[in-house]
């Protein structure tokens, strides 16, 4: 089996620990379990599991970041999409996409 590339700098010059991999270059350490494909959980607020495709509603007035304009709690979008980074959820609302952290939202 071949050693994994770093997550931080990519090189494959690694060395393996009983439980962690440890890269020789910038020395950033992570767990062996991380390293084939996870599957990523995203919970709404009430802690309801989201997929791609759900439903879901705001639960809050939210205001958009560089713009004046506020959604409102309870709007409505519809065929959500999981993404990686801090913002899980990409949707579109009232015409334009947004990306949404999922503890503003629950499943519709």
């Amino acid at each position: 089996m071949s050693n994994p590339a770093c997550p931080e700098c990519t090189m494959t010059e690694v060395l393996a620990h009983a439980e962690r991999w440890e890269c020789v270059t910038c020395g950033h350490e992570w767990e062996r379990a991380s390293e084939g494909p996870s599957t990523r959980v995203v919970k709404d607020a009430h802690g309801s599991v989201l997929n791609d495709g759900d439903s879901i509603t705001l639960i809050k007035d939210l205001k958009l970041k560089g713009s004046s304009q506020v959604i409102k709690g309870g709007t409505k979008a519809k065929g959500i999409r999981l993404v990686e980074g801090d913002h899980e959820i990409s949707c579109k609302i009232e015409g334009s996409a947004i990306g949404l952290k999922a503890c503003f939202v629950k499943k519709a």
